[in-house]
């Protein structure tokens, strides 16, 4: 499947250098996908130059062109919707219907960008001088590493290439080893919609050594990247010794609280899709629920009972709801983390096991614990999968505290009827992003991103450009 592409190097598909490759895995049935093209560190070089040749076509290209070019790759986007969705059910395991979904959600991203390239606002001071003007504006950062994870590889990688070209910035996008084809077809779609060549190239192959040779080069200006926290802070680190440009969106552990005036059936509805959205594999997961006491029995009940029903499967059947955990090494990751919260004194509610009748695929089914404490191993690191720990809480103050007793502050959940708590709880929650009465929180309209040791820097909404662009002040003499 991966035949027609390669390294994306100065608007050509290329085999790598020494024609090496490596095997992609459906993680619904453990068979080889394909071999996708294992970059070199020649290739990396080259696709530098290309950025770097890219970069003075792309910047001195009008905006409006540039809004043209990136609507028209929204709309290819909406044209190959199916053939993006099949991308990723094969690669990441995710519900067919589900990742539909998330190419609307990245065609969306790139028709927002379209706009705000040409609302790239400059700004005149008046100045205390008679005789000078105060001129402000923004011109392009230079070449953008775009470092994309696995779990939402079109939405992700739409997010960073969309806002380097609204920029006026050449990119360079590094998809993960597990969802190449995905960001390849991106990338040959934006190729088919007449992105110069270098403006936008690819590399496939070892994440680490590729985003390492990247961060090392003088040719980078800035990096972009969603991935762990842990990978976050190495990049940093090396991002330090040129001083680039970084926005990072990192591990999430969001609290999901249910105040006892909460339509409770509309917060178990929430709760469902929040959580097991690509079955929990998503850094904005609700991971922490806080139920109101006097609720929790009735809302723990009411969620087993709709878990129950999720249909486990092949994300190629229409009728599945949950696939499966998409690397063997993550669903290893939550049996041992499900063990450790047993050990610690949790009961197991639902789930707790692989399900029975596959032979073959990496599934787990979903998983509600509830006796769970504070310090579980749990409430602390990252499920990054189908597991619910239940908590109730007596007080509004006391929730507060609670969920925002965590280093990680990406999102949070409120559910309630009432306004005051609506408004105090979403202003008190120490997170980047919250989310009141609805699972809905990353939209191409709206700023995305984290606090704390989830990141830092926005991608969506109208902030997300100023990251690419470089603010420059001119005063001017009127007699020379």
């Amino acid at each position: 499947m991966y035949e027609k592409f390669g390294q994306f190097i100065d608007g050509k598909w290329l085999e790598s250098s020494d024609k090496g490759t490596y095997e992609v895995i459906n993680p619904a049935t453990e068979e080889v996908i394909g071999n996708a093209s294992k970059a070199t560190p020649k290739d990396v070089e080259r696709a530098l130059k290309s950025a770097e040749k890219g970069l003075l076509v792309w910047k001195k290209t009008a905006p409006w062109q540039r809004s043209y070019i990136l609507r028209k790759i929204a709309d290819k986007m909406r044209e190959k919707q199916d053939v993006l969705a099949k991308w990723m059910t094969l690669e990441v395991g995710k519900p067919f219907a589900e990742a539909k979904g998330e190419v609307g959600g990245a065609a969306d991203i790139f028709e927002w960008n379209a706009e705000e390239t040409k609302r790239i606002y400059g700004q005149t001071v008046e100045s205390r001088f008679p005789d000078t003007r105060v001129h402000v504006y923004y011109q392009p950062v230079g070449v953008v590493a775009a470092l994309s994870p696995w779990n939402f590889p079109l939405v992700l990688s739409s997010r960073k290439i969309s806002t380097a070209l609204a920029a006026g910035c050449s990119v360079i996008i590094k998809p993960d080893v597990i969802t190449p084809g995905t960001v390849m077809e991106l990338v040959d779609i934006c190729r088919e919609c007449g992105v110069p060549p270098g403006v936008v190239n690819l590399l496939s192959g070892d994440p680490p050594s590729i985003a390492s040779q990247l961060i090392a080069s003088d040719i980078v200006k800035k990096i972009s990247i969603t991935g762990s926290s842990r990978v976050g802070k190495l990049i940093l680190k090396q991002a330090a010794d040129k001083v680039q440009r970084v926005t990072m969106e990192l591990s999430g552990h969001s609290p999901f609280i249910v105040f006892d005036d909460a339509d409770i059936k509309k917060a178990a509805d929430m709760a469902i899709a929040s959580k097991f959205r690509n079955n929990g594999q998503v850094c904005i997961s609700p991971n922490r629920f806080y139920i109101q006491e006097n609720k929790k029995d009735e809302f723990v009940n009411l969620f087993v009972e709709k878990a129950k029903k999720l249909k486990i499967g092949n994300g190629m059947d229409p009728d599945v709801q949950l696939g499966p955990i998409t690397t063997k090494k993550r669903l290893n990751e939550i049996e041992q983390l499900v063990e450790t919260t047993k050990k610690e004194g949790a009961k197991v509610l639902l789930g707790g096991k692989r399900p029975s009748g596959f032979n073959k695929g990496y599934y787990y089914e979903p998983t509600i614990f509830d006796d769970v404490k504070d310090d579980f191993t749990i409430m602390k690191i990252e499920p990054f999968g189908p597991l619910v720990p239940m908590l109730s809480f007596k007080t509004f103050d006391e929730v507060v505290e609670r969920a925002n007793k965590h280093e990680l502050g990406l999102a949070s959940y409120i559910c309630t009827n009432s306004m005051e708590k609506a408004h105090r709880a979403s202003e008190l929650m120490e997170t980047g992003t919250v989310a009141v009465n609805t699972p809905v929180v990353a939209i191409a309209e709206a700023p995305f991103g984290g606090i704390k040791q989830a990141g830092y820097g926005r991608e969506g909404g109208s902030m997300a450009i100023k990251d690419y662009l470089n603010v420059k002040y001119t005063h001017l003499g009127l007699k020379g």
